[in-house]
């Protein structure tokens, strides 16, 4: 961690007390804002047996760990470097300078909840860094700062250096940093930087759009925090560069940029999530800032057509999005692949923040359910439960090829986990005029500034485990106003706001709503509950929310869950992972008739509900046949609690039909050996698990690959206990040219190892061949043998991988 003589060093010699205790930034009153208002994470003190110990790791664990990566990896050094206290050349990534801003961002915000002395210095102490490393017109860019100033380079590869998207992060970080503080240090830094953007980019001057989106929010909190104008007429000119005619590339295919960055047509013209998921939900979330500040229908037209469109087509059960790890984003409608699933944590959190908006932006619950639909599943699997482990993406299937990193050469998601964790209490409340909205169950209290009063509400519940809620409520004065409590969609047998997923069954226990111990009937408004009434100190309202286990069924167009079922209940999308179930799960079917029951288990995993039950375990026959085997008790899990084990097999979407399961192999020789490889990337057992792709270039069944490996001489081999009288070997390619770098070898060969110990190439009949999409069968004059090897040539500048073996 980051230790107390770092935290000092260079920032004040002497012992001072936290400036906390400062006069706050200041309230600047916006003309135009959204149509229902947040209550602030500052403004709610949980008290909550889930969250609580999320956000104390958060601040204990997260974020100083993410400023000790930041140092280590010499992200903070490029600061040092530009502000002329080191020397040295530019360390990592170009866009590295983000990452720091993001902890800085989530540092301010556990500031606000619990005053820390040491991490405000340790704040202070970057800020001066920063300042040193401003250039004269406000430019701040480590990359092109060091190790000397590069004026020459400055805005010549906005597409793909993200000058913006950094300075983006800077911003909200520091209108986090003075909102918390009242120091304008940092948010001077942020303004100067700023400015030079509003002077560089205009209609007369550059109108290329950034291109990662993050900026436009960035200019909208720089607006919201100093009133100034400009910078929200910034955002909006950058939305509007997005797509524009006089800004075609070569192709004629939109803006400069095409699909990926969403810069294919105009903003207000585009109807359907595409491209690079980030980016995207960036996109949407500063359209809607834009929208609520300016009034733009236009924006909210274009933007309630993206977002049914991922709801409707594009939305994972666990609430990730970006189905394609390609260009980690969007795929086609339907395109919900498990084992390959990208559902990038900056994704899920970018969804968060865009869903929040949206109900800003109409106040309906919908939003809300999605929101809560992200941040149970998708978000949290993105950190571990010590808050020092994260993934990058989030599958929805996994045969042990998938763990947690303690950091990654591109770390966006680790350090939008620390700003991220540290606001969560902020999407919990909201008000409009007079009334007040409960949107999320999180134990503890609030005090709601409405029009005319100021309402205190305290909430007490053990969500999301159990079902039932009590908000207790005290109005400064008694008076009559709305408060209004979201039912979610989940309660109401709607598992996702449209058609994409649905409760095989409907449930029949009824949603409960009691005012100081008397039942009311539901008044449902939007997917809340309206309970208006004139409302005094002491009054209570007691929700119970019945929390049966769900069967999800997903539309039929999703492939990759046909005959397949999802558990959930309540929020909690669940997951069936090896250390409960012997070993392995995806051979198993959940039958539609299986007695589901859960218990809480305060022993495991910090804590977490299972559901328990009997499936079927299936096997492949020699004919080709799936057949069931036994039954056998089986153990799910939350999702976002698993991948703390150890690697080994996971699966959402378990079975319910036979011929949807990866049923135990058949015992055939391939399968029955031992096998080793040169060198190994994604699954060695792929290889011999009888799934055949749909094409080489299908990943998701899995392969062997011998990636990053280029132009070298490979191989795999098979053993056995005893001899086997062999005469053929089928080879089916793995070959994602266009997408990978992996391509059909340059040759192959088998040998098989004799009474001596020595391998021999065998004497083939029939040529070795490299064809795609098909088995490639080689003859050979029959010998007995314990080991073969297949021996494999890549071509040069090409990796080269394996989908399935046939030894006969």
């Amino acid at each position: 961690m980051v230790n107390q003589r770092q935290i000092l060093m260079g920032v004040f010699a002497a012992v001072v007390t936290c400036g906390l205790c400062a006069a706050r930034g200041q309230e600047v009153q916006l003309k135009r804002d959204y149509n229902v208002k947040p209550v602030p994470f500052n403004k709610v003190r949980v008290d909550d047996d889930f969250w609580t110990p999320r956000l104390e790791t958060s601040r204990k664990v997260t974020v100083p760990y993410a400023f000790e990566k930041c140092e280590e990896t010499g992200r903070i050094r490029n600061f040092e470097k530009a502000a002329g206290l080191l020397e040295g050349e530019h360390e990592g990534i170009y866009f590295n300078d983000s990452d720091v801003y993001k902890v800085m961002e989530g540092a301010a915000y556990s500031l606000q909840v619990h005053p820390d002395t040491m991490m405000r210095l340790y704040l202070d102490k970057l800020i001066t860094i920063m300042d040193g490393a401003q250039w004269d017109d406000g430019y701040l860019f480590t990359f092109y700062s060091v190790p000397k100033k590069q004026p020459d380079k400055l805005w010549t590869n906005i597409q793909s250096i993200h000058e913006q998207y950094c300075v983006g992060h800077m911003y909200e970080a520091a209108a986090a940093h003075y909102q918390v503080t009242g120091d304008k240090s940092f948010l001077n830094i942020a303004t100067q930087n700023a400015d030079l953007m509003c002077d560089t980019f205009a209609a007369s001057k550059r109108t290329d759009p950034p291109g990662h989106q993050e900026i436009e929010i960035g200019l909208c909190k720089l607006y919201r925090v100093t009133g100034d104008e400009k910078y929200l007429d910034q955002a909006k000119f950058f939305l509007d560069q997005r797509g524009r005619k006089g800004n075609r590339g070569p192709n004629g295919d939109g803006g400069l940029y095409g699909t990926y960055s969403q810069d294919h047509i105009p903003v207000t013209e585009q109807t359907e999530a595409v491209g690079h998921s980030v980016r995207a939900a960036y996109l949407y979330t500063g359209m809607a800032d834009v929208a609520a500040l300016t009034g733009n229908m236009e924006y909210v037209k274009a933007i309630d057509a993206i977002w049914k469109d991922v709801v409707d087509t594009k939305l994972y059960v666990t609430g990730g999005i970006g189905a394609a790890g390609g260009h980690e984003g969007f795929g086609g409608h339907y395109e919900l692949p498990n084992m390959t699933a990208y559902c990038e944590t900056c994704a899920s959190i970018a969804n968060i923040f865009w869903n929040h908006r949206m109900f800003l932006m109409h106040g309906d619950a919908k939003y809300i359910d999605v929101l809560e639909r992200v941040l149970y599943n998708a978000a949290l699997s993105g950190i571990s439960m010590k808050g020092d482990l994260f993934f990058y993406p989030n599958p929805l299937e996994s045969t042990g090829q998938h763990a947690r990193s303690p950091w990654f050469g591109c770390a966006c998601c680790p350090s939008n986990v620390a700003r991220f964790v540290p606001s969560v209490p902020g999407y919990a409340y909201a008000h409009k005029g007079n009334d007040v909205y409960v949107n999320l169950f999180v134990g503890g209290e609030t005090t709601i500034e409405t029009a005319n009063n100021k309402v205190k509400l305290t909430q007490q519940t053990r969500y999301p485990w159990q079902g039932a809620v009590t908000i207790n409520v005290e109005p400064e004065r008694s008076d009559t106003f709305a408060i209004y409590v979201r039912i979610p969609g989940w309660a109401r047998n709607e598992c996702v706001p449209s058609d994409l997923y649905e409760f095989r069954r409907v449930g029949h226990e009824q949603v409960g709503l009691k005012v100081n111990g008397k039942e009311v009937s539901l008044d449902i408004r939007g997917g809340f509950a309206r309970v208006e009434r004139k409302w005094q100190n002491g009054d209570t309202i007691d929700l119970n929310l019945p929390m049966p286990i769900r069967r999800v069924i997903a539309h039929e167009e999703i492939k990759a869950d046909r005959g397949k079922v999802a558990l959930q209940r309540g929020p909690i999308v669940f997951c069936l992972e090896w250390p409960d179930n012997d070993g392995k799960v995806l051979n198993l079917v959940i039958p539609d008739d299986a007695k589901l029951k859960t218990e809480y288990r305060p022993d495991l995993l910090g804590g977490v509900t299972v559901i328990r039950g009997k499936a079927q375990t299936v096997k492949r026959t020699t004919d080709g046949d799936i057949v069931p085997t036994k039954e056998k008790p089986f153990t799910a899990i939350p999702y976002y609690a698993w991948a703390h084990r150890g690697r080994g097999q996971m699966t959402v979407w378990p079975a319910r039909k036979p011929e949807a399961a990866r049923p135990e192999p058949a015992d055939t020789l391939t399968y029955a050996s031992k096998t080793t490889a040169s060198f190994v990337h994604v699954s060695l057992d792929a290889i011999k698990d009888q799934t055949l792709p749909a094409s080489s270039s299908d990943s998701s069944a899995l392969q062997l690959d011998f990636w990053p490996h280029q132009g070298t001489a490979e191989w795999i081999q098979f053993e056995w206990d005893q001899k086997h009288k062999i005469s053929s070997v089928k080879v089916y390619w793995f070959d994602d040219t266009g997408i990978g770098a992996c391509k059909t070898p340059q040759s192959w060969k088998v040998l098989h190892r004799d009474g001596e110990g020595n391998f021999k190439p065998v004497t083939n009949n029939t040529a070795y061949l490299t064809a795609k999409d098909t088995f490639n069968k080689v003859s050979f004059e029959p010998v007995e043998t314990d080991c073969v090897k297949i021996e494999i040539k890549l071509q040069d500048g090409w990796s080269a991988g394996v989908q399935e073996v046939v030894i006969e």
